[in-house]
């Protein structure tokens, strides 16, 4: 059994045949059919959890307005934005729950009656996290607010299950995956998810074709973790793994892996944490694991922190049929964007029914990109003004409407000015509509 540790977070090796930069320019798939050969055969549309390669428009998406519209945020040509709920006021008016404080994580559920709910995680420590949602109805009209889950800390990011239920993720040493039931409004209470492991959770991504969570670590240590239900939908039982990648070389940055898993022995970390049992067994170390998106067969995610670099975004093609896979980096400012400047402090992301990972910055720029399948990076929007006290803000929870034509998303911590008035982080989620999709 490997004992070194592979740094994946740092490098993976580089084909030698043909250079990351053409990969990348001729396109996701392409670059992973290359790689991965016959494992794509196992993969098609409908194992993604986003679909319809052809609707996407946002390569076509021009430059940003130099003027902010009227809720502070630079937008291309034909979109527009409104906010949605801001924190300590009512999501109804008139209504009694109110909104939460660190919004931050966040999923799309569409309603039976044509509707859809936008859920949302709040990142607050000891005891005074949750999850809070809000309810649109057909015509885009805010209907209705409601709490999910309370009581837990740290609830940062998360990740929606083919079951429409919400896996909220608590992000602390002791941290854990909560089950929420956002089509029940409220009515069902949240299930803790122990079967996923202690340790300081980030986001989760389901395979829709086989169950399987995959889950991201924050932590410079952290580590790629993957769980496999006995049955399917079911989060009770199962094993905890995590990935162990070969070929890697920390003197080089952007390439791919192959990867294997390990079996965490004792996923409630009582004598020693997962992520040191899992380092013990060879697991790879990727540097503050953030969001984590399943689309057509290949789970993409993104770490912020990796040897000087400004955050990375991975693709990851599992072998269905076996217990490997390969890995590769999609996004880095190393080697693949050296000449781009523009993109920093990669957290959250989501991706497009078209395949366009959609990252969203923790950094003071404030900005949402989006990473084309054919290797551009085009700029979404930026929020302005949301600077506190000289620091940057946050952009967390970015996800699509049921149609693709309306983006979600928070303003973490909001305004210097609603900071000074209220004493505390005044979050703002957004909606931003326009032809991200063709007509």
């Amino acid at each position: 059994m490997p004992t070194r540790q592979a740094l994946a977070s740092l490098s993976l090796y580089r084909l030698p045949d043909i250079s990351r930069r053409k990969l990348l320019r001729i396109g996701f798939n392409s670059m992973l059919a290359l790689s991965a050969g016959p494992l794509l055969t196992a993969c098609n549309s409908s194992n993604g959890s986003t679909k319809g390669s052809a609707m996407s428009n946002i390569k076509n998406i021009g430059p940003l307005s130099d003027v902010p519209d009227a809720n502070g945020i630079l937008l291309p040509a034909g979109f527009s934005s409104r906010i949605v709920a801001k924190t300590d006021q009512p999501v109804v008016t008139g209504g009694s729950y109110n909104w939460h404080e660190r919004p931050d994580g966040g999923a799309i559920y569409a309603t039976p009656e044509g509707g859809w709910i936008y859920v949302s995680n709040s990142e607050l420590s000891n005891g005074r996290g949750g999850v809070g949602a809000i309810e649109f109805n057909a015509s885009g009209e805010v209907i209705d607010g409601y709490q999910l889950l309370s009581g837990t800390s740290m609830n940062c990011a998360g990740g929606t299950t083919p079951w429409d239920t919400w896996l909220s993720c608590e992000e602390y040493t002791d941290g854990m995956v909560w089950e929420c039931f956002p089509l029940d409004r409220g009515e069902r209470a949240p299930v803790r998810r122990d079967a996923l492991g202690v340790f300081q959770h980030e986001a989760a991504a389901v395979d829709p074709a086989t169950g399987i969570v995959y889950l991201t670590e924050d932590r410079t240590d952290g580590c790629l973790y993957r769980f496999i239900p006995d049955t399917f939908g079911s989060l009770t039982n199962g094993k905890l793994q995590a990935a162990i990648v070969d070929n890697t070389d920390e003197n080089q940055i952007a390439g791919e892996g192959n990867v294997t898993w390990v079996d965490v022995a004792d996923r409630t970390a009582a004598t020693e944490s997962t992520r040191a049992q899992a380092h013990a067994l060879g697991a790879a170390k990727f540097v503050r694991g953030e969001g984590a998106w399943f689309h057509d067969g290949v789970l993409y995610i993104s770490t912020t922190v990796n040897a000087g670099d400004k955050g990375q975004v991975w693709a990851f093609q599992p072998d269905r049929s076996s217990n490997s896979g390969v890995i590769t980096q999609i996004y880095n400012r190393v080697d693949l964007f050296s000449e781009d400047e523009s993109l920093n402090g990669v957290d959250n992301i989501t991706v497009s029914s078209g395949g366009d990972v959609i990252v969203a910055e923790d950094t003071d720029d404030m900005q949402m990109q989006a990473l084309t399948p054919d290797g551009q990076l085009i700029k979404l929007l930026e929020v302005t003004g949301h600077s506190i006290f000289g620091f940057g803000g946050e952009l967390t929870g970015p996800v699509f409407d049921p149609s693709g034509t309306r983006l979600y998303f928070s303003s973490q911590r909001g305004t210097g000015g609603d900071f000074t008035v209220a004493g505390k982080f005044i979050g703002i989620t957004y909606e931003v509509t326009g032809p991200f999709v063709r007509s």
